[in-house]
């Protein structure tokens, strides 16, 4: 699993953090051992949840339903780098109006 994929939430967007409770377990279900699940990184202003994974881009389709399911699709973004890189390449929104970072 070489590649990192970060998806974030921004708090505005949330009406509360009730699914942080289960999202894990959610995403566990969906991607199975394609992933190894991070953890988080919260700010005043968002969520990062990190994940390990060989291909990013199938692992964030495969999220996107469980995403899209929860109601979480319009308040996110997401990302995935090298393990270890400095370079992101996003993934959504397929538009993104501004670079991805983290705090």
């Amino acid at each position: 699993m070489d590649h990192q994929l970060i998806i974030k939430f921004w708090r505005k967007s949330l009406a509360d953090e009730a699914f942080l409770a289960t999202i894990e377990t959610e995403l566990k279900a969906a991607l199975g051992d394609t992933v190894e699940l991070e953890g988080y990184d919260v700010s005043a202003k968002e969520i990062n949840l990190f994940m390990l994974t060989a291909d990013p881009r199938h692992s964030f389709r495969r999220a996107k339903d469980v995403l899209e399911r929860l109601g979480l699709l319009q308040g996110m973004s997401a990302a995935h780098r090298l393990v270890g890189g400095a370079r992101f390449t996003s993934l959504w929104p397929l538009r993104a109006m501004r670079k991805f970072t983290l705090p």
